[in-house]
């Protein structure tokens, strides 16, 4: 049966992909170490996992596979999960998936090497919009229909 994780640390869209999950009647699980107030909805659980080191991360990847849908921005969480079968969006709208899982974990090992070579490169990226959040609930309705296809 289709699932929802969301990747819930620092995801802007978990209101969002809630509607969207609750319209398609599929089960959403929202996990983080904590700080969520959880939903009333009866389709939504939150999952407060305890503190470590990607321990909500190890928890979807354990779970999520064929005819899912993840929600993370985290790319080796997003790796364990395409490799599981999972369809896996970032919170942006863009999609992750085995023609390009490996390109953006090789971008993200190098964005680590340059943050660490010159300690004033730090943070930056650019603010999350309305056209992301548009963008994410398009490939949100996308996933959850093709994962319902089965």
């Amino acid at each position: 049966m289709t699932a929802l994780y969301i990747d819930a640390d620092a995801c802007p869209v978990k209101e969002e992909a809630e509607r969207v999950a609750t319209r398609h009647k599929i089960r959403m699980f929202v996990v983080s170490n904590g700080g969520l107030r959880p939903s009333r909805n009866p389709l939504v659980e939150t999952v407060i996992v305890p503190e470590g080191p990607d321990v909500a991360d190890m928890w979807i990847a354990d779970r999520a596979g064929k005819g899912d849908v993840v929600v993370t921005s985290d790319m080796p969480l997003a790796a364990r999960c395409v490799e599981n079968g999972a369809q896996v969006l970032r919170h942006d709208g863009s999609v992750l998936d085995a023609r390009n899982i490996g390109q953006q974990l090789a971008m993200r090992d190098l964005m680590a090497d340059l943050r660490a070579a010159d300690p004033f490169r730090q943070g930056g990226g650019k603010g999350f919009t309305k056209a992301d959040r548009s963008r994410f609930l398009d490939a949100l309705e996308r996933a959850l229909r093709l994962a319902l296809k089965g």
